[in-house]
């Protein structure tokens, strides 16, 4: 994947960021309408360092997630996980999954399935950015500094609907229609020149 990139092209995508402004999160938050979501994961900080187990450099599973605050009149969740520091023009999306329950819960480690792993059953995943319904881990270029990952999490209400495996703008168009609350969660994760 990227990590595979020759030097020179890796070098010439250093300038190039998607940046936070095309992020889930701030295409679809209006200021003061939605409420809280606390989200987490037991295995790293907010804007902390994912464990290698959970990149491409290591088993590549998804990371477990916990959430709390989930408002009434929630009807169902959306997770969309996206690198705003990837050397594209939109932020790679690295996982999505809808229909989650509509309560405080979360997902185990594995959930969203991964480079060996299947999709834990009752987890509907859409389209990553390499169109598979699966977790994609983290594998930025050599070199090219820290990458956010950034885990979105948002409460909808009555009336959101998705296909079988939903590809990022459905999801985006139904988040901005029906979401009432968000989380979010910053994992990082960056190599080293020549690694």
């Amino acid at each position: 994947m990227l990590q595979n990139l020759p030097d020179v092209v890796a070098g010439a995508l250093r300038a190039q960021r998607a940046g936070t402004d095309q992020l889930a999160c701030t295409l679809v938050e209006r200021p003061g309408e939605l409420s809280a979501i606390e989200l987490s994961s037991p295995a790293f900080a907010d804007d902390a360092a994912l464990p290698t187990e959970y990149t491409a450099d290591g088993a590549g599973r998804s990371p477990p997630l916990q959430w709390r605050g989930v408002p009434a009149g929630t009807v169902s969740l959306v997770l969309i996980v996206e690198d705003a520091d990837a050397p594209t023009p939109h932020p790679l999306v690295h996982a999505i999954a809808v229909d989650l329950p509509a309560h405080d819960g979360g997902l185990d480690e594995g959930a969203l399935g991964g480079a060996n792993d299947q999709v834990t059953d009752g987890v509907t995943t859409g389209r990553n950015s390499y169109l598979q319904t699966r977790w994609l881990p983290p594998d930025p270029p050599p070199g090219d500094g820290k990458h956010r990952y950034h885990f979105q999490l948002f409460a909808l209400a009555a009336g959101a609907k998705f296909s079988s495996k939903p590809e990022h703008d459905e999801v985006l168009d139904a988040l901005r229609h029906y979401a009432i609350a968000s989380g979010r969660l910053i994992g990082t994760y960056e190599r080293a020149e020549g690694a």
